[in-house]
């Protein structure tokens, strides 16, 4: 097959522009950017509901505005989740997790004007290489990507989970613990090739797996509300750029790292041409790569360095244009967003494949040129507000955390839209805070999570058809071999360092309360283990090689830390040479005694939350929970309280009732009072 080259390709990119210029076709690219930003201050909404509310008006809508509508929302939901995690730690979906660590960090400095800015100018340029890598790639990419078969994609996902060295800063025995803990998570449910139910508990909830949003959003929002919610202060008391100074810093900071940018743009672009690779690893892969070669990027990351931004920022954002090659040249979609988009094109009456490059290779333009445009829109919307956006974190915490507590449990119902959602927030939710405190890092959880189930499969495909000459295919032994040399950089920085007395502990042996942590993992593991080995022997084979790594490794790590003689410094680190802790870390200095009786009443309105739920039903506890917060807490005045409680139930009744369409959880009033339903739906 030949494809347009030269010539032809500038000429057909050339008209694509033009064609995409006209009005019409501008406002909606406009209307999709809008409706993407809204989406992406939501934690949990992500662009599976944007697609949801958009697709359906597509049908009878003239192509290249559909398709420019439809990239216009998808592009900018991802840079508009960063808002949320910049500015209250929660991640507006799993391609945020990263951004978390520095971001939050710099807003508690005063500086979320800085960081935001410095998130929306490595977006727009990440977008935009990004577009350009997937406008060159697309007329010669077929012959890379058909090299690309299981094995591969198998390498890939070890190569993502390899990271959890990098991922656990110094403590990378604990990373593997975590993150076998998250591929275990992941195993939960019906194995697909032998119908195993795996720890379902005779649930009907977990028989399809845990969604990964209550995980997500438990593990990682959750526990920063908490500690909101335990310091009792807004998250920074003044700021330290005005408006115009903070964004023009975040906008100089940028183009200082423009060599960053470029490298972690194109990691993000490759990897988003990887089918199974989401943006939730991305991310990741990219925040470690900046960490390891970034200068002085080992003490400043995680402390709130602009560059633990921009690196993760620029690199999903560019994922999203390495994301179309395959979808457009194969037919592949990276993911369930992918999925509804190609759907999308074949009701219009296009299918990807060698058409797309050759007799549409116009319309494939129009969404290169489609993606590109919805950068520079949803950068520049975000760019001006993002400003104003820092003042909130100067608010007072009972201004915006019962607020935030609500969105973020109806955005964990978008799971699976089950009652099993919000019991899973709450106990990850308690998981997560634990980890913190006690300085486990929650990373590796949510990768483990992710890509666990993909090297189950990709382990079964890629043996029943190669057997075991796929470990000997060129790519998969240079990816594993990275990975190798993940896995083992810490320990040999150790023995460089210190020689081999370095990996055995010193000091005497001692007992304290938080090694219940290790009690917990280890007793879950070794559950686990054993309840796997009744099973079919290809439901047993991964899960009993990720409890058993799991409790090699925490076995290892429980020992250390028992005879490390720990200091009160440093109570929890096994090495603290190794570099730093990747994850955030709570600075409060309140007594054990008193932090846990906030955590108590912080959890204690979750648990309020599932009550009144299936008492009355979920939309009319989100105003009782909101005033009683409010008023509990610090006693707002009433107007102000009521405002905000109506005026947020509001927003979440149009936003999921009325747009959306949510089938909410039935209730105890409801079932009494069926008549109820047609005046409040969520009873």
């Amino acid at each position: 097959m030949e494809f347009f080259m030269g010539s032809d390709v500038l000429a057909a990119a050339g008209n694509a522009l033009v064609a995409l210029l006209s009005f019409d076709r501008i406002i909606f690219l406009w209307f999709g950017v809008i409706v993407g930003l809204m989406l992406g201050l939501l934690p949990g909404i992500g662009g599976l509901t944007g697609f949801a509310l958009l697709v359906p008006f597509t049908y009878t809508m003239d192509p290249i505005a559909a398709l420019a509508m439809l990239l216009g929302m998808h592009a900018s939901n991802t840079m508009s989740d960063t808002i949320p995690a910049v500015l209250f730690g929660v991640p507006g979906s799993a391609a945020s997790q990263a951004t978390v660590l520095d971001g939050l960090q710099m807003t508690k400095r005063g500086e979320g004007g800085r960081a935001l800015s410095a998130a929306y100018t490595s977006s727009l340029i990440g977008g935009l290489i990004g577009a350009l890598i997937m406008a060159v790639a697309l007329p010669t990419v077929r012959p890379l990507v058909l090299s690309i078969a299981t094995p591969e994609l198998l390498a890939m996902a070890i190569f993502g989970i390899a990271m959890v060295s990098t991922l656990s800063g110094r403590t990378p025995l604990r990373g593997i613990v975590t993150a076998c803990f998250g591929i275990l998570i992941g195993m939960i449910g019906t194995n697909v090739q032998t119908g195993q139910l795996r720890w379902t508990l005779d649930l009907i909830y977990l028989r399809e797996g845990l969604p990964i949003l209550p995980v997500l959003l438990g593990v990682f929002a959750l526990p920063e509300l908490c500690d909101l919610a335990i310091a009792k202060t807004s998250l920074t008391e003044k700021l330290n750029y005005s408006t115009r100074k903070g964004m023009w810093q975040g906008v100089k900071d940028s183009f200082k790292s423009w060599f960053l940018i470029i490298r972690c743009s194109s990691i993000g672009a490759v990897l988003g041409a990887i089918p199974g690779v989401s943006s939730a690893v991305t991310d990741w892969i990219v925040y470690g790569h900046a960490l390891r070669t970034e200068r002085g990027a080992d003490k400043t990351f995680g402390t709130g360095d602009v560059r633990g931004v921009i690196a993760p920022e620029c690199a999903v954002n560019a994922s999203e244009g390495g994301r179309l090659v395959p979808l457009l040249a194969f037919g592949v979609p990276g993911g369930a967003a992918g999925a509804i988009l190609l759907s999308a094109m074949m009701v219009q009456g296009f299918i990807p494949g060698p058409d797309m490059l050759t007799r549409n290779l116009e319309l494939t333009y129009t969404m290169v040129w489609s993606l590109a445009l919805a950068n520079v829109f949803g950068a520049g919307l975000c760019f001006l507000l993002s400003g104003q956006f820092a003042k909130i974190s100067t608010l007072r915490y009972t201004l915006i955390l019962p607020s935030i507590m609500a969105v973020t449990l109806v955005g964990a119902f978008q799971g699976s839209r089950s009652w099993g959602d919000l019991y899973a927030l709450l106990i990850f939710g308690v998981i997560g805070w634990a980890m913190k405190r006690l300085k486990w890092p929650r990373p590796p959880l949510i990768l483990g999570l992710v890509l666990g189930v993909l090297v189950e499969r990709y382990l079964a495909i890629s043996t029943l058809r190669y057997g075991a000459e796929w470990l000997t295919r060129p790519g998969v032994v240079l990816i594993l071999a990275a990975a190798a040399w993940v896995l083992l950089s810490p320990l040999y920085r150790i023995v460089r360092r210190k020689g081999l007395r370095g990996l055995l502990p010193k000091g005497h042996f001692s007992v304290r309360p938080e090694d219940l942590m290790y009690v917990f993992f280890l007793s879950v593991g070794a559950w686990m283990l054993i309840e796997a080995q009744g099973w079919f022997f290809n439901a047993r084979i991964g899960p009993t090689f990720a409890a058993g790594t799991m409790l090699v490794a925490g076995s290892i790590s429980f020992i250390w830390v028992l005879f490390s003689g720990r200091s009160r410094t440093m109570p929890v680190a096994e090495d603290p040479d190794m570099g730093i802790h990747m994850d955030l870390e709570s600075d409060d200095d309140l007594p054990p005694r008193e932090v846990l009786k906030r955590a108590a009443v912080y959890f204690a309105w979750y648990v309020f939350f599932i009550i009144g739920t299936g008492t009355i039903g979920l939309i009319p506890t989100i105003p009782l929970m909101i005033i009683g917060y409010m008023r509990t807490e610090a006693k707002e005045r009433w107007p102000l309280t009521l405002s905000i409680a109506i005026g947020v139930t509001f927003f979440i009744w149009i936003v999921f009732d009325r747009l959306v369409g949510v089938p909410w959880p039935h209730s105890l009033l409801g079932d009494l009072f069926p008549s109820l339903r047609g005046l409040i739906p969520s009873v």
